[in-house]
């Protein structure tokens, strides 16, 4: 047991076997269908520690039980319990033996105690009863442990104590020759115990159990009226796995007519309860009358026969009744222990061979994912960069485009829905420069959103290419991802989130209505950008740069030689005054020149013509080119304001600027939760992967040591059956 210690992985557990215990058994209560004993039942039902647990409480009795019988063994006493069903003839039997009246005999079950018969010789020949106290240990020469009582009163004690069950010492003098007499026989010290019936009372039947190990010889009465009853069995099976030798006596035998029919069914019944006693039925088996023995002058040879066999077993087969039981009993607990070491040293390789396959199977896949742990990060944030790139450039550049074509005056996109208004007449031109500047804007909003269809595409590629990493990296078993990718929620407003606090400039105004923060309104729904003003219709802008010196706006603006030339001619009839463009110096300059012009008499001469060219021009200006000029006067309005940042506006607080980034951190947002996924998918599975790596090692370490274990105990087992000579007990 001390050993079983040492191990606590190597838990005990029943065998599959068909055997059975003979020691360990467990007798236990297992579903509706009754009791079982056997390993496989146990296994069934039970689990391992649980039987452990069982069997660990089995073998600490049995190792105490080892311990009284080796003092037993020790002791040069002898004590033969008698006992048997109710009114089976126990204490007839037992007076029989002492030929006198002692023991109380009534048709009613009588015996409730314990009575233990000395010779009296052992208590200075004096015929007494002691009632041993409740609880105290019993020693005739303490008298505080017992209470003295004549023999007259034995059967008043047993009778007003029929619930209390006492133990009693009753010591009696027997006149026989030695060589009659089982008390004084002159080479031991023999004690008769009469115990209470087994069937009388579970709790007494379990205190005669427990006090098996005490005894030397058990000599079973048996009715030969009602044959062995299940509490005998019981009882036998028991008996016999500690003694192998029981002495039985059939009683009441002369009162059976069909004797041989007895003697074969009480025979036939003693060979499945003991087979050792059934071999050596001729001296140990007796069918008797004790009754008959009691007559006085009255001969009884079937009795003689018991009494000589019994005391030729008790005094010169001492080998059988003292040491037989101890042989047995050890040698049906190392069978117990062989079985169990058996048994568990199967579940034992089992469990190696399950943890090695675990090993063979998990360990290479852990490996594996160790390995690719550090590369899948880098695919994954290179995923990630790689669709934030193409997006932001993605966008840059059709967003450039759309501006671009804008400032020519045409729609930012090819987009059915996008078009430019027919000019209405001078009427309305008012209206037909918002309507143009409306749909320009729409043109853009549009633009935008093809920028966020083709984010959405590129998006989608990287989560498929995501998913497509998570299936070469993950092993096999894993659950897959519940997250579902629906590239249509991407730009969507979320509710509860709050925009940016937007900057007072005019052109990062402008640029919040294309979307940046979400609020879903275009550049077309803003009111402050279709706000209409003369400079949307009449290009002042082409003429300002002749009054400016920002060369940069005038190259900007120039344009292929229409109509307008004659116009021209008249803007540059004013220009030949000097070389020189004007600037606040040169309107000055230009006001003297032109009045010393008309001081010149050649000069007034075509100064009519002159001014009517301009009139001319003017006019044409306004009847064919003015529709056609307001496209590309708003369009050259709206470039300036998207592009251009004031003082108060950041690079990235430009509108094509704010856009990129805007839907670059929109596909980043997906493309990183759609890593972040599969990084706690690999994480999770590496962890569960290592755990099972970890339990296998355990089971295999565990698994090896008990079958070491397991090994030596057999070889201790084999050396002490061959120390004890139990070789042929097997």
């Amino acid at each position: 047991k001390g050993e079983g210690d040492t191990c606590e992985g190597e838990r005990l557990m029943s065998s599959s076997k068909d055997g059975d215990f003979n020691i360990l058994r467990l007798d236990l209560k297992l579903g509706p269908h009754g009791s079982t004993t056997s390993p496989a039942a146990l296994v069934s039902h039970l689990e391992k520690g649980s039987i452990a647990s069982l069997l660990d409480e089995r073998i600490g009795a049995s190792v105490n039980h080892m311990d009284k019988l080796r003092l037993r063994v020790e002791d040069t006493s002898s004590k033969v319990l008698v006992t048997g069903d109710l009114n089976s003839g126990k204490s007839t039997f037992v007076n029989a033996l002492l030929r006198r009246e002692v023991m109380p005999i009534d048709q009613q079950p009588c015996t409730t105690a314990f009575c233990e018969v000395h010779d009296a010789a052992e208590n200075n020949g004096k015929e007494e009863v002691h009632i041993i106290k409740e609880g105290a240990a019993y020693s005739i020469s303490d008298e505080s442990t017992f209470t003295r009582a004549s023999l007259a009163d034995l059967e008043t004690i047993v009778s007003d104590n029929e619930d209390v069950q006492p133990v009693l010492k009753m010591y009696l003098s027997d006149s026989r020759a030695p060589s009659e007499s089982l008390l004084n026989n002159g080479v031991v010290d023999i004690s008769l115990i009469d115990a209470p019936g087994l069937n009388r009372d579970s709790l007494k039947t379990t205190a005669l159990f427990t006090r098996q190990e005490e005894i030397d010889v058990v000599v079973f009465v048996v009715s030969a009226e009602n044959h062995f009853t299940l509490s005998s069995k019981e009882f036998l099976w028991n008996a016999s796995n500690e003694k192998a030798y029981l002495f039985i006596v059939v009683n009441k035998f002369e009162q059976i007519k069909n004797k041989e029919k007895c003697k074969r069914l009480v025979l036939e019944q003693i060979k499945q309860l003991s087979p050792r006693t059934y071999e050596d039925a001729e001296d140990l088996v007796h069918f008797v009358d004790s009754a008959a023995a009691l007559r006085p002058y009255t001969a009884n040879p079937a009795f003689d026969d018991l009494e000589s066999s019994l005391r030729s077993f008790v005094l010169v087969k001492r080998s059988k009744s003292k040491l037989q039981p101890v042989m047995t009993y050890l040698s049906n607990l190392l069978s117990d222990v062989d079985l169990l070491v058996g048994a568990n040293a199967i579940v034992a390789q089992s469990d190696l061979d399950r943890a090695k396959d675990d090993l063979t199977r998990v360990k290479p896949v852990l490996e594996k994912m160790k390995g690719s742990q550090e590369l899948l990060e880098e695919n994954l944030e290179s995923v990630e960069e790689l669709g934030a790139e193409r997006t932001s450039a993605r966008t840059r550049a059709i967003l450039s485009s759309a501006i671009e074509r804008v400032g020519q005056g045409l729609s930012g996109v090819d987009h059915a829905t996008i078009s430019l208004p027919t000019f209405p007449g001078f009427l309305r031109i008012w209206d037909y420069a918002r309507d143009v500047k409306k749909a320009l804007l729409a043109s853009l909003d549009m633009a935008v959103k093809l920028a966020e269809d083709e984010a959405r595409i590129t998006t989608s590629a990287g989560v498929k290419k995501i998913g497509e990493l998570g299936d070469a990296n993950l092993p096999e078993g894993v659950e897959k991802s519940r997250r579902v990718f629906m590239p249509e929620a991407m730009f969507s407003l979320r509710s509860g989130k709050k925009g940016l606090r937007r900057r007072s400039s005019a052109t990062a105004t402008a640029v919040v209505a294309g979307g940046v923060h979400n609020l879903g309104i275009g550049l077309s729904q803003r009111p402050d950008m279709l706000d209409t003003s003369a400079f949307d219709i009449f290009d002042f802008h082409r003429l300002w740069p002749h009054f400016t010196d920002d060369k940069k706006e005038a190259e900007d603006e120039a344009s292929p030689t229409t109509a307008l030339s004659v116009v021209s001619v008249g803007v540059s009839a004013l220009t030949m005054v000097g070389g020189q463009t004007f600037g606040a110096r040169g309107i000055v300059d230009g006001i003297v020149r032109i009045s010393e012009l008309f001081g010149n008499e050649t000069a007034r001469k075509w100064a009519a013509p002159v001014l009517g060219a301009f009139v001319i021009g003017a006019t044409a200006y306004f009847v064919l080119e003015l529709p056609n000029t307001i496209p590309r006067t708003i369009g050259r309005r709206i470039r300036t304001s998207l592009v251009a940042a004031d003082e108060n506006a950041t690079e990235d607080e430009l509108f094509v600027n704010a856009h990129a980034g805007r839907v670059s951190r929109e596909t980043r947002k997906v493309l990183r939760l759609a890593s972040w996924d599969l990084k706690e998918r690999f994480r999770a599975a590496m962890e569960e992967s290592g755990k099972e790596v970890k339990n296998a090692e355990e089971m295999e370490r565990r698994a090896e040591r008990a079958l070491e274990y397991f090994l030596e105990v057999e070889t201790k087992t084999g050396l002490i059956r061959n120390d004890a000579g139990l070789s042929s007990v097997l």
